[in-house]
């Protein structure tokens, strides 16, 4: 992975940049003037960050791992330590699929319903490989999403969620928590 310097990084145009920040040359960034990055963050290959309206905000000590993809008008915020796994997708916007309406950004707004809602991921949540966001979700803090699951609605703090739709099966340990207590306040 090969990763821009830091004046690449500034004309990409991001609203905000914090310390040591690592992004691959192959990510994709659009509405970057409505994207804030925290310090100690990392971007990898073939991820896509889209802000909307709402924008993206994401927090310090954050791992955004390949193929990973932030999209939609609604506001997307992942809050400081949150980690997501390869080929996640977290979606701030949905097109209604009751086959009432059309789909897709080439059809006129008057054809089509697309429902807008923020995406709220808490402190030390991680997502593993593949799982699936939908708009209008809160992860708490300390949530472990599984694999390949499928979120569509709210999920507790500390909780392990994983299925299709996601539920809870499991409690996280709060160890973590101590171990934060060891790094330098950003």
């Amino acid at each position: 992975m090969a990763l821009l310097g830091a004046e690449a990084i500034k004309r990409l145009g991001f609203a905000t940049v914090g310390e040591d920040v690592r992004i691959s040359d192959r990510a994709s960034f659009y509405g970057a003037q409505r994207i804030h990055l925290g310090s100690h963050v990392r971007i990898d290959d073939y991820c896509v960050l889209s802000a909307g309206s709402g924008g993206i905000e994401i927090g310090s000590y954050i791992h955004v791992a390949v193929y990973t993809s932030l999209i939609g008008a609604g506001r997307i915020r992942l809050h400081d330590f949150c980690n997501l796994s390869s080929r996640v997708a977290i979606y701030s916007s949905s097109d209604d699929y009751s086959g009432r309406t059309m789909t897709n950004p080439m059809v006129p707004d008057e054809l089509k319903i697309v429902t807008h809602a923020p995406v709220e991921v808490g402190r030390h949540v991680v997502i593993g490989c593949g799982a699936v966001v939908l708009p209008g979700v809160e992860l708490e803090d300390g949530v472990a999403v599984g694999a390949l699951s499928l979120v569509n609605c709210n999920c507790s703090a500390f909780g392990i969620y994983a299925g299709i739709p996601a539920r809870r099966v499991a409690e996280r340990s709060r160890d973590l928590l101590e171990l934060e207590r060891r790094l330098p306040p950003v």
